[in-house]
């Protein structure tokens, strides 16, 4: 079985002016001193990616992405290494191309100027795609290469993907000639001019010599022939018009027509999607085995704990790491994982275990501190067990020993949770507890902006009549009759106002905080009470509210003396919680944390963008700090009308572990149920307080960088005021020492956290990774997914201090430079003219083109200041699930809907392409709903939905569809209920018809095309991006 997943020929390893990037520029993430190397400190390099140091590296915190690693890497003596290698030169003489030069070319794959479009032609014209397909390997000259697929691997296996190109025409290649005789060379360096534009072709440039019989591969790699040599394949093999400018076209017989490239031959995240669907979906998976691939995010199935955690908690970019810092540096391809501790596990599988070790407290290894768990190894007949982490011998304290069997494993291995599965929690000690006393049940505090404009939008009434709901559902434990969860209301405009609603009172008590500088809490008792005792005085107050402050004119208001009041506030009665905060203009009102309109227009596309992302005042840092030192969270309701500046209000929430909810220009009568289904679902969902998070590595790596709505004091303690069942933190590891085939990389994953009722308690993840000397395996294992999840969350933090060019510049090379490394090391000899992508990845440059034309990387003129903050907000604390859709939205036909079936139709690619002037399209990203209808929908469908007779009766304000008892508005809305429910924010839902303005917002959504305002489409980019692997491989 061959070891491409995917092939394709493009003829271009000529610099294009139209898609080009600028030569790559290595910069480092995180540091705007060093955004390049200077020209002349490329120093030649051996292979590939093991490149010359560039610039220095910025003191303080490793930065995202895989910079150098341990001993022999950032803490060796030395300049250290930039985040990017930089490409191998050609011989040991010279660097393969010129240094950066800003001038040259465009520093993004822009849309194609006109000067290109015919290029654009020529170039993909002999493009030439192959895929191996199950079972279809190539004419071989020797024994099958390692499998495509993760057959290696126990457990359900991932089967090798059939060929995701549709047959298009086929086109035999060339027989072979004195031509493409041994001596060829894809592109000789004399093509090249000074000024990177594209030199004539010589007229061989097409012809890619096949190996010689007795040419090998270097070890491990089994002789192949080359894919297009030799008899026609049963994979697509699709050719395209043209040849280069200059050289003959890649076909045998007469000259075909022009062409243009077919989508349909490049991979398809749809196909992949659903191949993993029909191999994996509804099966058990068990996590018995080391190392082994789960199945992708978007396939349901049960998991069964085995001994590692279920990939609902830790998903990782590979599964099988590198066994050295130097093959990590020649793959470039990210160590990590993505963390969701308190993921939701669905009700057919177990829930976790809950371990209580009385005053001893969980067993610990005495060197690491890693707890007991399947990677211990029991000896001396049980009275003594290894750490499977740092390898130190403990003694078994003696009320935990128990004999072993004949295997040398304990007689009560299926008994106790810790030995026998990946997941598990610890009733915690009193050790493990501030002060060492018990915590106190943590509260709610509900904080509501009553200034002028949210009393006269109804917004101050509608948020009252909702608490009295919602407070009936405060989340409990499992055996409580009634929440522990204590409430408290204060309300603000530019002064606070608290109430007193105890249970003896009458009525509730106002007490007024006209000192916003010096905030302090007027009132203990009275203020933090039980709901259940408290409901009169508290649905009394609900009802005053609104009343109180009908006649208030006031509308200037304060926002961090409103957070320092309900820390305070939670300080003083001793015990965690979370601010839930109600509110929806720039705070201008005189105070800390004031903060003045600074959305300039001006500084787009320069280097001082990234201003925009950053804090306007420095009252929000030490602010939050002082929130995850009292366990305070902070969630944020917004409900702005104009620019409130989210990258200043929006931080204490991200780095207490909150959550930022936005409603631009909301109106009472058509978005309160977005708003208020996220209210209900953030006060019910699985919240832990006042955690810590510790993530332990088996020796030989580390973890070195974090990313997510955490706050880090020091280099280890990952801090969290709450951390809740949505939010993932991602991992990010580093080589310090080699690591081992035989023992593998083992992750545990600990959090200390207060539960609802005021428990303490520790919830444990442990994960078994393979190791492996071979490139092959690494790329293997790797996941896409949480590749691009990676990549997002490195990005979003290196835009407070890169300048954004320069950060998407380092993505396209990191792509190109992965890829390279594949083509170079693992895969079958072929034509430098094809592009060749590991089967594990094939899907990698469609979602990296979506994360590229993300408005945060690219500013796009209808996107505001505010939303771009709140986009790189969100993405922050994604799991993998959700930042898949997120950057790839759902595409699905409804004209297709099967009244009588439950099953959602099946989801087709992001692009205008795919959609029909006949049909109507539901799209989902997991913010957004739109449902698109064509000028030509069938009118029974258009009644059926929204009860008028026909397209131009649709009104497009609306926001929820009708109820009507008829089949289709039934199924599409329960359709839409069902894509609802997996996401954490309640999409709004757009009504867009085709050719009228709303339009344009819409298309910003189908990612495969390209973009209004820059960005390539997903064929330009794959252009783009193989000619960049030229150049790496030249």
């Amino acid at each position: 079985m061959s070891q491409q997943g995917y092939v394709a020929t493009p003829p271009y390893s000529q610099s294009q002016p139209g898609i080009g990037l600028s030569a790559p520029h290595y910069g480092h993430y995180g540091d705007p001193s060093h955004t390049g190397s200077p020209p002349g400190m490329m120093k030649p390099a051996g292979p590939l990616g093991a490149a010359a140091p560039g610039g220095m590296l910025p003191q303080g915190h490793p930065p995202p992405g895989p910079h150098q690693f341990g001993q022999n890497g950032a803490h060796a003596q030395g300049p250290p290494l930039q985040r990017f290698p930089g490409p191998p030169p050609v011989n040991s003489a010279a660097p393969s191309y010129a240094p950066y030069s800003p001038s040259t070319r465009s520093s993004y794959p822009s849309p194609v100027s006109t000067s290109s479009v015919a290029q654009l032609g020529t170039q993909l014209s002999a493009m030439h795609v192959n895929s191996y397909g199950s079972g279809m390997a190539p004419p071989s000259q020797g024994p099958p290469g390692p499998p495509s697929s993760t057959a290696a691997f126990q457990g359900p296996p991932r089967s090798p993907q059939p060929s995701i190109l549709q047959p298009g025409s086929q086109v035999l290649p060339p027989p072979p000639t004195a031509l493409n005789g041994p001596g060829a060379s894809p592109l000789p360096p004399s093509t090249h001019r000074q000024d990177g534009l594209p030199g004539p072709a010589p007229s061989n440039a097409q012809y890619q010599p096949p190996p010689l019989p007795g040419q090998t591969l270097g070890p491990g790699y089994p002789l192949q022939q080359a894919a297009n040599y030799g008899p026609q394949m049963a994979g697509a093999q699709l050719s395209y018009p043209g040849g280069f400018p200059g050289g003959p076209a890649q076909m045998a017989g007469p000259p075909q027509p022009q062409k243009k490239l077919d989508p349909d031959s490049i991979p398809s995240p749809i196909q992949v999607i659903e191949n993993d669907r029909a191999t994996r979906g509804g099966q058990v998976y068990t996590t018995n085995t080391r190392g082994q691939i789960p199945p992708l995010v978007t396939t349901d199935c049960t998991i069964q704990d085995q001994g590692n955690a279920s990939p609902r908690y830790i998903r990782c970019t590979t599964y099988c790491f590198p066994c050295t810092s130097d093959m990590a540096k020649q793959a470039q391809i990210p160590l990590a994982a993505i963390i969701k501790p308190f993921a939701t596990i669905p009700s057919n599988e177990t829930p976790l275990y809950l371990v209580n070790h009385g005053e001893t407290g969980p067993v610990r290894c005495n060197r690491c501190k890693a707890y007991m768990c399947p990677f211990m190894q029991f000896i001396e007949g049980g009275r003594r067990y290894q750490c499977g982490f740092c390898s130190c011998v403990n003694d078994v304290p003696p009320f935990y020993f128990q004999h072993l069997d004949h295997i040398g494993r304990r007689l009560d291995h299926y008994e106790k949770p810790e030995l026998s599965l990946g997941s598990y929690e610890y009733v915690a000690t009193l050790d493990y507890c501030r002060k060492n006393k018990p915590p106190n049940p943590p509260a709610f505090i509900f904080m509501i902006d009553v200034s002028y404009s949210n009393i006269k939008n109804g917004l101050v009434k509608l948020i009252c009549e909702e608490l009295k709901t919602v407070l009936e559902k405060l989340p409990k434990e499992g055996q409580e009759e009634t929440s522990s969860l204590r409430v408290g209301f204060i309300t603000y405009n530019k002064v606070l106002h608290f109430f007193n609603v105890k249970s003896t009172l009458a009525r509730p008590q106002m007490m007024v905080v006209t000192d916003v500088s010096e905030v302090f809490v007027p009132l203990l008792d009275g203020f933090l009470v039980s709901y259940q005792e408290s409901q009169s005085v508290i649905h009394n107050l609900l009802d005053q509210i609104p009343e109180m402050f009908a006649d208030s004119n006031e509308n200037e208001t304060v926002f961090a003396p409103v957070i320092r009041a309900g820390m305070e506030a939670l300080k003083a009665a001793d015990c965690p919680g979370k601010l839930f905060i109600f509110h929806s203009s720039l705070p201008t009102a005189e105070a800390p944390g004031k903060l003045k309109n600074r959305d300039d227009k001006k500084l787009i596309n320069t280097d001082k963008e990234k201003i925009l992302f950053q804090p306007q005042t420095n009252v929000y840092d030490p602010l939050a700090k002082d929130c995850v030192a009292h366990g305070c969270c902070v969630t944020l309701f917004l409900f702005p009308s104009q620019y409130v500046d989210v990258a200043s209000l929006g931080l204490v929430p991200q780095l207490t572990g909150g959550t930022l909810y936005k409603y631009n220009n909301f109106q009472v009568h058509l978005d309160s149920q977005q708003f208020l289904n996220d209210l209900r679902n953030d006060i019910e969902k699985k919240i832990g307080f006042d955690a810590i998070m510790r993530v332990r590595t088996s020796t030989g790596f580390r973890a070195t960088d974090f990313f997510g709505g955490i706050y880090m004091n020091n280099t280890t303690d990952v801090e969290m005021a709450a951390i809740d069942c949505d939010k993932a933190v991602t991992v990010e590891f580093k080589h310090d020492d080699k690591l081992s085939e035989d023992s593998g990389a083992l992750i545990q994953c600990a959090v200390l956290y207060t539960t609802v009722s005021g428990q303490r308690r520790l919830r444990i993840h442990n994960l078994g990774l393979n190791c492996s000397s071979q490139l092959a395996d690494l790329y293997k294992s790797c996941e896409t997914d949480a590749l691009i999840n990676f990549f997002a969350k490195s990005a979003f933090k290196a835009v407070l201090h890169q300048p954004l060019k320069v950060i998407r510049e380092i993505l396209v090379n990191q792509t190109a430079h992965m890829l390279a490394c594949y083509r170079k090391n693992c895969a079958s000899p072929s034509a430098a003219s094809q592009l060749i992508l590991p089967d594990s990845m094939k899907v990698l440059p469609v979602y990296m083109n979506c994360l590229l034309k993300n408005c945060v990387l690219l500013s796009r003129p209808e996107i505001s200041t505010d939303e771009r903050a709140y986009q790189r907000q969100l993405v922050m604390t994604m799991g993998v699930a959700d930042s898949q859709l997120f950057f790839y939205p759902q595409l699905r036909p409804i004209h297709t809907l099967d009244v009588k079936s439950t099953t959602l139709p099946a989801a087709i690619r992001c692009s205008e392409t795919r959609l029909s002037e006949e049909g109507i399209f539901l799209l989902a990203n997991g913010l957004n709903m739109f449902l698109w209808l064509g000028v030509s929908s069938p009118p029974e469908l258009i009644q059926g939905i929204f009860n008028v007779p026909s397209f131009a009766h649709v009104n497009t304000d609306m926001t929820l569809l009708p109820e009507l008892g008829n089949p289709y508005s039934q199924t599409l809305r329960m359709m839409m209920g069902i894509i609802q429910q997996k996401w954490p924010y309640s999409m709004k839902l757009t009504i867009v018809k085709q050719r009228e303005q709303p339009e344009m917002v819409f298309r910003q959504f189908l990612v495969e095309d390209k973009g209004l305002y820059g960005g390539s489409s997903y064929v330009d980019f794959l252009c783009c991006v193989h000619k960049e692997i030229c150049q790496l491989l030249n």
